[in-house]
């Protein structure tokens, strides 16, 4: 038991948990945090925004799979991470939240700058604490960590009132901590693992699904020899992109919404639908009597809510994916009988598009910027993403050959998430390079993030496919709403170039596929981030798409 203020115990209970890296936005309520910090070797990193500030630390913790720090001060500060924590939870990203409060004794009595932020962030967080005294700031800060670390993964929000870490008090620092109801146990149980077993080794045409729970838990190696034992066809749902190489024969790519040609093809054809870590969005599904008229489906997933949350079940398996495929690894090479040559569907949909470099003469085709992109990063280049139909021709045309390379807003699709992530990356991995697949909407939601980014010497490249319009609300409008665009159009976007020189950054317009290519190779060598600015038509359509209310079955090809 030591003595101490409560700024210093803060500081040290992260020290205690390694933290590194510290993502955030210092005001009033901060001052005594912020001081302390002046003598840790913590590295700060100042945001220009709080919202900016939680998706960095979101970035970080993705590419590390470690927890990703983000701290606020009260009132507005507080109210601005919300956003990211909404998409840190949803993702299942382990991001902790410190926010600054008012003085214990003003609580309640709107007082200036005061905020409700336990109330307000109780949907968007597995977890949220407000400390009440200063001995209590050890324990909250290990909760935090564990809760968010631990299980499914989440964001955790901590509220410490200013006089909290002024005052002293006599510290301890708990090795572990324990919460009753709160003992998620990552051990597949042995019978559940059996009737999965017996179910996918008497599959005819088994297909594998992978979201992000194979990637959180490290089970890109087991995925694969799944995989190859079944011979089974395996399809990526968005936040599962990376866990099975994009270029292993038995890779379709993503499923979906935006899906490719050979899996919205082969997944509903399956009579047994091996699911690893996904929940079953409704972006993966379609609609759900179509995408399981067919198919038993078994179940992997550490949260046992998401299991016939949406899709009925034959079988499950709750527990962490990696033990889980291992479990099923061992039992199927006991039992598998069945060979079929169904793997080699896979080239009967295969679809390879031939895309034009100019369209109109100024305009250059998405898809094959994507592509290039690819052949000009390294196979371990990590990538971030907008929203929007940058997201979407990412996720189609960018492969991704390893884990913790491919990294989006899957779940709340918070657009201006994929700038300030890759710059929490960069932080993560300064020697690998980090690109944002933006588009100029989203871009222009975070664009102020670019100050840190020079400021912190974190040189990101950004690649902006600039079509001066909300492109995937403009895509639906042109489609099913016989082209009354509303609220779309960007007429006063900024010009990128010399937005990005004025942050001190370099910024680069494109004419053609080969100056893009010239244009990436130069940033990779760049000591300060770079913008690429990408004309693309306002016209151009995401393609494949499933229409809204259909199934995979239903997935439109090309606009018609």
């Amino acid at each position: 038991m030591t003595e101490m203020t409560g700024s210093r115990a803060f500081v040290k209970a992260l020290e205690k948990q390694g933290v590194e890296h510290i993502f955030g936005v210092s005001g009033g309520a901060l001052i005594p945090i912020c001081d302390e910090l002046l003598d840790s070797d913590m590295r700060f990193i100042l945001g220009r925004h709080e919202q900016g500030s939680t998706h960095m630390a979101d970035g970080y913790a993705r590419v590390l799979n470690k927890v990703g720090v983000a701290i606020a001060t009260s009132g507005p500060g507080a109210t601005n991470v919300v956003t990211g924590l909404a998409t840190a939870q949803i993702d299942s990203s382990p991001v902790v939240a410190i926010t600054g409060q008012v003085n214990r004794a003003v609580i309640g009595t709107d007082a200036f700058q005061e905020c409700d932020i336990i109330g307000v962030s109780a949907s968007v967080t597995k977890y949220n604490i407000q400390v009440r005294t200063p001995e209590e700031i050890p324990y909250a800060v290990k909760r935090a960590f564990h809760i968010a670390n631990t299980g499914r993964k989440g964001a955790v929000l901590v509220d410490i009132p200013k006089d909290c870490t002024t005052l002293s008090g006599d510290m301890v620092f708990p090795d572990k901590v324990e919460f009753r109801g709160y003992n998620p146990n990552p051990v597949p149980n042995s019978q559940e693992l059996d009737w999965a077993a017996k179910i996918l080794s008497d599959a005819q045409r088994p297909v594998i699904m992978a979201g992000g729970g194979v990637i959180a838990s490290g089970a890109s190696k087991e995925l694969v020899e799944m995989a190859e034992l079944l011979m089974a066809p395996t399809a990526t749902s968005l936040m599962g992109k990376g866990a099975i190489p994009g270029d292993h024969p038995l890779a379709l790519g993503l499923c979906g919404m935006h899906g490719t040609m050979q899996a919205n093809m082969i997944v509903p054809k399956s009579d047994v639908l091996l699911v690893v870590g996904a929940r079953f969005s409704d972006r993966t599904t379609g609609k759900i009597a179509d995408f399981t008229a067919n198919t038993r489906i078994v179940h992997i997933d550490i949260d046992q809510s998401e299991i016939d949350k949406n899709v009925e079940t034959v079988t499950r398996v709750v527990g962490d994916a990696k033990l889980a495929l291992q479990g099923l690894i061992d039992r199927v090479k006991q039992q598998r009988l069945i060979s079929t040559d169904w793997h080699k569907r896979i080239d009967e949909f295969r679809c390879v598009f031939d895309y034009e470099t100019e369209k109109n003469g100024k305009y250059l085709r998405a898809p094959a910027v994507v592509r290039a992109l690819r052949e000009e990063m390294p196979r371990d280049a990590i990538v971030t993403t907008e929203v929007g139909q940058n997201q979407m021709w990412a996720a189609l045309h960018y492969d991704a050959y390893e884990p913790r390379t491919f990294f989006t807003s899957g779940g709340l699709g918070t657009m201006g998430w994929g700038f300030p992530a890759s710059i929490g990356a960069k932080a993560a991995k300064p020697d690998v390079p980090v690109v944002d697949i933006a588009g100029d909407g989203s871009f222009g939601m975070t664009e102020n993030s670019m100050a840190t980014a020079v400021e912190e010497e974190l040189p990101v490249i950004v690649v902006v496919l600039n079509n001066n319009v909300l492109g995937m609300v403009a895509q639906w409008q042109r489609l099913f709403y016989d082209e009354r665009y509303s609220a779309v159009k960007l007429k006063g976007n900024p010009d990128f170039v010399k937005l990005a020189e004025a942050y001190g950054a370099e910024g680069v317009r494109v004419e053609s596929l080969d100056h893009f290519r010239t244009a990436v190779r130069r940033a990779k060598e760049a000591d300060v981030p770079t913008v690429i600015d990408v004309p693309i038509h306002p016209d151009e359509n995401v393609m494949p798409m499933v229409p809204p209310g259909m199934g995979l079955n239903d997935t439109l090809w090309e606009a018609d």
